[in-house]
């Protein structure tokens, strides 16, 4: 297959929908020659919101101190190899192409069909393996006791902030999401977690205790250094990121440490872009708890009541919870549907729109972001990665190809 070809049997592959369970990815690395060679480390992180900042500090520290790293994240945003990047460059159209068709040739004589984030998991660990990569970062997909990224035996674990997310998946209740993400615990391997609600972090100190897992929450932000991603929050993911590099052993120099948090990108994210002469940030805040986090950083920069927040969200999101936090943010209030088979109508969102609380609606982001823009003043897009993967397309060029997994 070529690259084309080879995207449009992984993207069909959708149809299988989400396995959780182990036995499943297990059987294809195994099958696929794809678990890491023997002294190459892995770290596993897990979390509701802030894991992929955490993945990202991880990776361009590490790479500071002259390590060969190999990154897996999901969801992509604009282009599907952003998944999996060797020191930061993302793999071939070629290589990933040849890749996707060998492990296509083992999902075919197996009986039960991986799904979409196993292969895509199976092609990222094949890469690292040939790339010769030293430490591997694996960002769980979601939830972390039945994930695919579980099947990788884990040389440190790390949590981020755990909030509600996925409770169709992984629970109902703090306690019931925490269990989950506290599956990625092992014997003996040393677990590092961002402070949790109380609920919370009973849930994962009683895991740890069971599982003899020696846990560290950390207990203060980072300070004394310049942290490329803005916000407070960023402080407390980067004391999570070294805390995880030092329990693999790393060496942690000040100069590496610098320079890795000064360079650290992580697109989507409070990212900043200017388009056509007008300021417009780009924030996937889907959850209430990353859009508090959202919240406090957008007062931190540029005040209440400023500029046009431009919303979309997809299906079993707490929309609602969402624009709960972000009400007042912006002086205006923008919805449109995001362009994927799960983004909500504008009809639904309006539903869910809290008592007193008004906007306008668009039929699509081009329509919305070009309303947003007759003010002059900020943008923000926020409430789904899928609308910052179809904006970030929109304002900087290429073709958003949006992905359920």
């Amino acid at each position: 297959m070529d690259y084309k070809e080879a995207i449009d049997w992984l993207f069909g592959t959708q149809t299988f929908g989400i396995k959780l369970g182990l036995e499943g990815p297990r059987n294809l690395l195994k099958e696929c020659l794809a678990y890491p060679k023997h002294g190459v480390k892995v770290a596993h992180v897990a979390g509701t919101n802030g894991k992929g900042s955490t993945c990202a500090m991880m990776d361009r520290v590490a790479r500071a101190c002259g390590v060969r790293t190999g990154l897996f994240t999901s969801p992509h945003l604009i282009d599907y190899r952003e998944r999996m990047r060797v020191s930061g460059e993302m793999i071939s159209e070629e290589r990933c192409a040849e890749l996707l068709t060998d492990v296509r040739a083992v999902c075919e004589r197996l009986e039960a069909h991986p799904t979409f984030f196993e292969i895509t998991l199976a092609v990222a660990m094949r890469w690292f393996r040939e790339r010769e990569c030293e430490l591997i970062i694996l960002e769980t997909g979601m939830g972390g006791r039945l994930d695919a990224t579980t099947a990788v035996p884990a040389d440190v674990c790390a949590i981020t902030p755990i909030g509600m997310d996925h409770t169709q998946w992984l629970g109902d209740t703090l306690g019931k999401v925490a269990a989950e993400k506290a599956g990625i615990f092992l014997k003996g391997v040393p677990a590092f977690s961002s402070p949790q609600d109380d609920e919370a972090r009973y849930v994962l100190e009683k895991e740890a205790n069971e599982r003899m897992t020696p846990l560290t929450f950390i207990d203060e932000p980072l300070g004394g250094y310049g942290i490329s991603l803005p916000g407070e929050h960023q402080k407390w993911n980067a004391a999570l990121a070294l805390a995880a590099l030092h329990g693999l052993g790393l060496r942690l120099g000040y100069e590496s440490v610098a320079e890795g948090l000064s360079k650290v990108e992580w697109p989507g994210r409070f990212e900043r872009i200017i388009s056509g002469g007008i300021e417009v940030v780009l924030d996937g805040a889907h959850n209430p708890h990353a859009a508090k986090v959202l919240r406090e950083t957008w007062l931190a920069e540029y005040g209440e009541g400023v500029g046009t927040l431009v919303f979309g969200a997809v299906e079993s999101k707490d929309v609602s919870g969402i624009l709960e936090m972000l009400r007042g943010l912006t002086a205006k209030l923008i919805f449109c549907k995001v362009g994927t088979m799960r983004g909500l109508p504008t009809e639904e969102l309006e539903k869910a729109l809290p008592e007193g609380m008004e906007a306008v609606c668009y039929g699509n982001f081009h329509e919305a972001m070009a309303a947003a823009r007759e003010s002059g003043e900020p943008v923000l897009v926020a409430g789904s990665l899928f609308l910052v993967g179809e904006a970030r397309a929109a304002l900087l060029g290429g073709e958003f190809v949006a992905s359920a997994q």
